[in-house]
């Protein structure tokens, strides 16, 4: 069952055409890496589908049913959602996280003097609607949403961790909390933006493991530079170049389309492992 899809979405900034007449689908039950070199548009597509920006043409639509049950989320339903699907070119982070669409960032973002606990008890808290962020109580007064936290916790192995601060964790550490705080209000998309970026050998392992664990009961839509871990956990591979969709298939087919071989893979080899991992993660 498809869960999101876009069409012709396209964003400019001024003469730059970063996303260029994208038509996407992903299903619910599919672990999605989106690659391509650096300036590809990767970073940009992530940001149209969570509201960060505004499309410039363009449709981006999310499956109805997915809409949480106490109606929170998004904005009502355009005249044109049809088959089930909702028009969310237009809804705003808030609206799309309602709704069921999470994400991670290219750059560690927690809070680092707040405990680990803290950190995913204030995003379970953020997407359990008004009576979930009423400041003004106790939080003694929410354990249902300190026992999602832990739960979470447990299932991305910082549980020991969850009294110690953000800061005080290492790197490869901070990308499990980054997964853990997207983890929290029961998304149906997890959007992950470099999850294994910066972190040691030993870590992306680890990394894996976790994405591998939770794509078993999420869509999940990863940009990811090393090739070792997308040929890994990807069920479909789609390739952005100069703004376009260049391939979309599975990651043996991809991996032996020559239009992708000249835009990004270049020399990489299963065997040789990352050899055709870039190192830069800065993009439009």
């Amino acid at each position: 069952m498809t869960l999101l899809r876009t069409d012709g979405l396209t964003k400019r900034f001024g003469g730059l055409t970063a996303v260029d007449s994208v038509d996407f689908e992903l299903a619910a039950d599919e672990c999605c890496s989106l690659i391509g070199p650096n300036g590809a548009g990767k970073t940009t597509f992530f940001n149209l589908l969570t509201g960060t920006l505004s499309a410039t043409e363009g449709r981006i639509e999310y499956r109805r049913g997915s809409e949480r049950a106490d109606g929170s989320g998004g904005s009502s339903t355009a005249a044109g959602d049809t088959e089930g699907f909702r028009d969310v070119t237009d809804a705003s982070p808030d609206e799309t996280a309602r709704l069921g669409i999470h994400r991670s960032y290219q750059i560690t973002n927690v809070f680092p003097t707040s405990t680990v606990l803290e950190n995913v008890r204030i995003a379970a808290q953020a997407h359990g609607g008004a009576d979930g962020m009423r400041l003004w109580r106790n939080v003694n007064a929410f354990p249902e949403y300190e026992a999602e936290a832990r739960e979470i916790l447990e299932r991305v192995e910082l549980l020991e961790h969850a009294e110690s601060t953000a800061e005080a964790l290492s790197h490869g550490q901070k990308r499990h909390l980054e997964v853990a705080i997207a983890l929290a209000g029961d998304p149906d998309l997890l959007l992950l933006d470099e999850p294994t970026a910066g972190v040691s050998r030993d870590g992306v392992d680890r990394i894996v493991d976790l994405i591998d664990d939770v794509a078993a009961d999420h869509a999940v839509l990863l940009v990811e530079h090393n090739m070792d871990v997308v040929m890994d956990v990807s069920d479909r591979i789609a390739v952005l170049h100069q703004g376009e969709l260049i391939a979309d298939g599975d990651p043996e087919a991809v991996r032996a389309d020559p239009a992708v071989q000249r835009a990004y893979l270049g020399g990489y080899d299963e065997d040789e492992g990352d050899a055709g991992t870039e190192t830069g993660v800065s993009e439009a």
